[in-house]
């Protein structure tokens, strides 16, 4: 994938990643960074458990670009000491 297909998808998967976490994001830069962050996540843990990633930009990538999100903002407020759900 190109870079400026993840971009989109961190985008797209941070936006999200963002709502469902906390209801209001991080801000434009700190979503589409923590999205991209979050697609690689994904990507690596549903590579590792069922062999397929993310593979461009359709619906599964989408679904498991934003799991990953949802993990990695999740990790972003533990560590920072923001309240999530």
């Amino acid at each position: 994938m190109g870079i400026i297909s993840w971009i989109i998808l961190g985008a797209i998967a941070g936006f999200l990643g963002g709502k469902i976490v906390n209801k209001t994001g991080q801000g434009l830069i700190m979503d589409v960074v923590l999205g991209i962050v979050g697609a690689i996540v994904g990507g690596v843990i549903c590579s590792q458990l069922f062999g397929v990633g993310v593979t461009g930009l359709n619906i599964s990538s989408l679904i498991v670009a934003v799991v990953g999100a949802v993990v990695v903002l999740w990790a972003y407020h533990q560590f920072s000491g923001r309240r999530t759900l």
